[in-house]
């Protein structure tokens, strides 16, 4: 027998060892101990609204975003592993349906910039589109190879930049060495950028803004709300599939 198969034993051994009151006894302290972090450091936040009412605000948002993270184990990089390792599409379509919630809350964003039939773009103090909220970028064969990368480490690390810092703090190792290598990155890429920018085979610098490009904010939205409604209406055929249930 292999040393994982005895390995696995010995760990199922001892779940099936713990009694109902090692159990309730252990829920208790874990029950106690998220208690008295959440007070913590909502003293913390009200300490640092004193100090700095706006950064108070981010600090209660961030604890809000990484509580949801928490609980429903969002994570990017899950939602296009997970079809392929384990056939679940779960949190493909969750991530699908975050997308469009999102969509909804840029473009009215946008549409405050830029007018209901973009008349300001274009103008001195919004030039081009890549002074829009939403992070409006070129896109070419710099964006193919960034996410291609991008995927690799992600999958090996096994999370996101979002479900890296989740899992930081439920205390996974590998996801403190990830984030080392994370920031390493960061600043390698700030580094080639420059040199990158200047390659006009590997960066386009005309941004993609569909309103723009599309001659409006209707089309726009239809083209949005079309393309994510079919990888939905796919994701769940193909999660309904590999479960047995078509």
């Amino acid at each position: 027998m292999s040393d994982t198969n005895t390995s696995t034993i010995r760990r199922t051994s001892a779940r099936v060892k713990e009694t109902p009151e090692q159990r309730a006894r252990k829920q208790k302290i874990q029950l106690t101990a998220g208690i008295v972090v959440a007070v913590l450091l909502i003293l913390l936040g009200l300490y640092i609204q004193t100090q700095n009412p706006k950064g108070a605000y981010i600090w209660m948002i961030g604890l809000g975003f990484g509580y949801t993270l928490q609980r429903s184990r969002f994570c990017f990089t899950a939602s296009m592993r997970d079809p392929i390792l384990t056939g679940s599409t779960e949190l493909t379509k969750a991530v699908i349906i975050a997308l469009a919630l999102a969509s909804i809350g840029y473009m009215a964003l946008q549409m405050k910039l830029t007018g209901v039939d973009l008349s300001n773009l274009g103008t001195e103090n919004l030039k081009d589109a890549t002074k829009l909220p939403g992070h409006v970028r070129a896109v070419g064969v710099h964006t193919v190879i960034g996410g291609f990368i991008f995927g690799i480490g992600a999958v090996i690390a096994g999370g996101c930049a979002s479900g890296t810092l989740m899992r930081m703090g439920e205390g996974f190792v590998q996801q403190w060495i990830s984030i080392i290598f994370f920031i390493a990155g960061s600043v390698i890429g700030m580094v080639l950028l420059p040199i990158v920018q200047a390659n006009p085979i590997l960066y386009q610098k005309n941004p993609v803004y569909l309103p723009q490009l599309l001659g409006g904010w209707v089309p726009a939205i239809i083209v949005q709300f079309g393309l994510l409604f079919v990888l939905y209406v796919l994701a769940d055929w193909y999660g309904k599939k590999k479960a047995g249930e078509l």
